[in-house]
């Protein structure tokens, strides 16, 4: 899964499909993907709490642009955590590739601002098709 956050970053173009069409079909695709016939995971409260964190980064970050390059490692450490829900089967493989596809692309302060409104356009679609 490859996600585009950019359109062009030297330009400050961010990808204009990145908070309709492919938060869209991502938020679609991953709430189906929770219903197993078991256990149902990727519920939104989970989903949510990884939403909370990068908008508590951001709020960090934007708020002192010194703080990025310290915050930076526990951002990335969002993969680790989407790992270990994964081992634990509250999320599935495909809410873990979109976390690390979004956040290896993560390098600046800009950059964790677009990925806090793809996962704000996210959750608002997500609270659309899963119902749990």
């Amino acid at each position: 899964m490859e996600i585009r956050l950019w359109k062009d970053r030297e330009k400050g173009l961010i990808n204009p499909e990145l908070f309709s069409g492919t938060a869209e079909k991502l938020a679609r695709e991953i709430a189906d993907d929770g219903k197993d016939g078991k256990k149902d995971s990727n519920k939104q409260t989970k989903i949510r709490k990884y939403y909370d964190e990068i908008l508590r980064f951001d709020a960090r970050i934007q708020g002192s642009k010194d703080e990025f390059e310290h915050l930076l490692p526990y951002l990335k450490m969002l993969n680790a955590k989407a790992a270990y829900d994964l081992a634990r089967g509250l999320v599935t493989e495909k809410f873990r590739d979109l976390v690390k596809s979004t956040v290896k692309q993560v390098n600046t302060p800009a950059d964790v601002k677009v990925l806090k409104g793809f996962f704000e356009a996210f959750m608002g679609y997500y609270k659309l098709y899963k119902k749990d």
